[in-house]
């Protein structure tokens, strides 16, 4: 029931969605960011009554499918609901943090976020060599010409990377398309944003990637006001997981984002 007193107004109520992480095709009971474990997150965000909702962005990136599903999901209750959504870069937001990013309305960060990499990528082992130095034949056989596309433990053929390269566009595109849709006239021009160049603090802000430098706690103060209440939303782990740890699972979330955050220096 929700009963209200006369003459008391309510103080507005940001919540800030802690978007932290690589984003993958993980459970709910993994880690990680993909659109199924934050569905529950972000309608509820949205069902609180709020002035504002508020991203704290701090991702290297990863699938581009979960990117564009949880970017979706936001930008669909914002719209619904008429509430302005604004996002927060900590130490990064490239590739599909980006995109995430891309779903506020307005883009703050920190004098050294870096932000950009508006690129997709294949990245691989091959092993031909180590194969062949140790007498092991590898064998395949396949129904469709493409079922062995960028085999490891093949020599690289053109027409594979031909293959990867056609696959890559149309992602290229939808992820141009969106950053353009969602940052308009204040994308600088002059200098190629969708090369997968990164940039830091000031320069992103110039090329129009960001908004400005500020913090949240400050600066969504200064839009609504000394009393306006944060409330921190993040994932919840399972009760398994909470009871035992998967020690091994987080082991290798951590390797995995590590990894990712370690292209950026980070």
């Amino acid at each position: 029931m929700d009963l209200r007193i006369p003459f008391l107004t309510r103080p507005p109520v940001i919540p800030v969605i802690r978007l932290h992480g690589t984003i993958g095709t993980g459970s709910r009971l993994g880690g990680g960011l993909n659109d199924a474990a934050l569905a529950p997150l972000i309608e509820k965000a949205f069902r609180m009554r709020p002035a504002a909702v508020a991203l704290a962005v701090n991702s290297p990136g990863g699938s581009a499918v979960q990117s564009s599903l949880i970017a979706a999901r936001i930008r669909r209750l914002a719209m619904e609901k008429s509430v302005p959504v604004h996002a927060f870069v900590e130490d990064v937001a490239a590739s599909g943090g980006y995109w995430l990013a891309c779903a506020a309305d307005d883009i703050w960060i920190d004098e050294s976020s870096i932000l950009g990499s508006i690129g997709v990528i294949f990245a691989g082992f091959g092993f031909p060599d180590f194969l062949a130095r140790h007498g092991i034949e590898r064998r395949v056989v396949t129904a469709g010409t493409s079922k062995s596309l960028a085999d490891p433990f093949q020599p690289v053929r053109p027409e594979d990377t031909a293959r990867l390269r056609a696959l890559q566009e149309p992602i290229h595109r939808a992820f141009i398309a969106h950053v353009q849709a969602r940052r308009g006239t204040r994308l600088g021009t002059g200098t190629d944003l969708f090369n997968a160049d990164v940039w830091v603090g000031r320069q992103a802000v110039e090329l129009g990637l960001a908004d400005g430098i500020a913090h949240a706690v400050p600066k969504l103060k200064e839009l609504y006001g000394e009393k306006a209440r944060l409330v921190p939303m993040g994932q919840r782990r399972g009760l398994v997981q909470r009871i035992t740890g998967r020690a091994l699972f987080s082991a290798l979330a951590e390797i995995e984002d590590r990894a990712a955050f370690a292209r950026y220096g980070l």
